[in-house]
């Protein structure tokens, strides 16, 4: 993420790119919308996007980012109120309280694909977010370099 709170470009690319194989995508943490319009971009047609964001400030700027994607929604307040849409096929997990909660894998699909972003690959000793994302056998997950400073875990639910 940027120190403005946006997801950086790599990000952004690597979203609109896994976005183009799935239908029914989240967000957990809308932030200013960057990342939920590269995903919007990048799904099929047909394909929706159900976004939510806590921040009040933060989602007036992200409403007006996604503005022009009819395929998205919006969703002001916490998290946990995208399991009213649930399940994804492909979920963004960018609110740090969140990517290490057992409650995020009951919103993807068994086969779907959970993004998440932030990671320092350089960072010393026991990662509970790496632990639940590649060590959760009802997942399979692999970490790939954003830059050379920063990566993502990509995730596919097993059960």
């Amino acid at each position: 993420m940027t120190a403005g709170g946006s997801s950086i470009a790599e990000v952004q690319a690597l979203l609109r790119v896994l976005a183009a194989g799935h239908r029914r995508a989240g967000e957990i943490g809308t932030a200013f919308g960057k990342g939920g319009a590269a995903i919007a971009e990048g799904l099929p047609p047909g394909g929706t996007l159900v976004t939510v964001e806590l921040d009040r400030t933060r989602a007036q700027v992200a409403r007006e980012e996604l503005s022009p994607f009819p395929n998205v929604r919006l969703i002001e307040g916490d998290w946990h109120k995208l399991a009213t849409y649930a399940p994804f096929d492909l979920l963004f997990v960018d609110v740090h309280e969140a990517k290490t909660d057992p409650a995020v894998l009951e919103l993807v699909e068994p086969g779907g694909l959970v993004v998440i972003d932030d990671m320092t690959p350089s960072r010393p000793g026991l990662d509970p977010i790496r632990e639940f994302w590649l060590r959760n056998p009802c997942v399979a997950g692999t970490e790939v370099l954003t830059t050379p400073d920063m990566g993502a875990i990509l995730a596919t639910r097993l059960c």
